[in-house]
């Protein structure tokens, strides 16, 4: 059976995809990978470009002997997979690019890279977490599964959230994005704060092939807003 790599954005972690993987679970094999600074990989240095991510889970997955995989990357994890896609094409079954976009200075994002580094060093980590992972959702704190994010997200260290924001600052994949040759699906929360529709539009148009599927009424976390429809999208294309 392919494995399914899901690969976590800025500040969040294996554990945010906890609560959808009993169903995922015996359909698929499922690694869920920590990146350097983050999540239960917190205490080690952190990575400051997305290159740098994109070898680090290369080379995590030769340590497993994973050689063939579908691939899904959330957020900045969908920039980490861009640059995967582009080192070894040759072992990827499948691309998810999972409220991503092609740009790391986003355009439309709820707030500039540069103003997030300033608020990070005012607020400290764990503010900064909680106000983060607020933003995933539609219905910001208040959602049933947002303590899960906020929980991923503080073990975050001041050093982490300036070197992934500095790995997104610098990367642009767009001039690239017609070289990808896996098989493409693009999933998109219509609500999503963080990547507006036409950096979606991008990816979806650009891509050869690629898919798309919107999901209403979601934000930026849809796997945790809408379980059940994400899961069946996700397992549908990989299968």
């Amino acid at each position: 059976m392919t494995p399914l790599v899901m690969v976590h954005g800025f500040m969040g972690g294996s554990a945010q995809w906890d609560p959808i993987m009993p169903e995922l679970q015996g359909q698929t094999d499922l690694i869920a990978v920590d990146l350097p600074g983050f999540g239960s990989n917190a205490n080690m240095p952190p990575i400051n470009t997305i290159d740098g991510f994109a070898d680090w889970v290369l080379k995590d997955l030769n340590a497993r002997g994973i050689d063939k995989f579908h691939l899904l990357g959330h957020s900045m994890g969908g920039m980490i997979v861009q640059e995967m896609t582009h080192k070894a094409p040759s072992r990827i079954a499948s691309l998810i690019l999972y409220a991503t976009g092609a740009q790391g200075i986003l355009p439309g994002r709820f707030e500039t890279i540069a103003e997030s580094k300033r608020r990070a060093q005012v607020d400290g980590p764990q503010e900064t977490a909680r106000r983060i992972a607020a933003t995933w959702f539609l219905n910001t704190d208040q959602a049933a599964n947002y303590a899960i994010c906020a929980g991923v997200a503080e073990q975050s260290s001041l050093g982490a959230i300036y070197s992934g924001l500095d790995a997104m600052q610098a990367w642009s994949g767009t001039d690239r994005l017609a070289e990808i040759s896996a098989p493409t699906l693009v999933i998109w929360g219509d609500g999503d704060r963080t990547y507006a529709w036409p950096q979606i539009q991008q990816l979806w148009q650009t891509i050869p092939g690629a898919k798309l599927a919107v999901l209403p009424d979601c934000a930026h976390a849809v796997h945790l807003e809408n379980p059940d429809i994400f899961n069946r999208i996700l397992l549908a294309f990989i299968t």
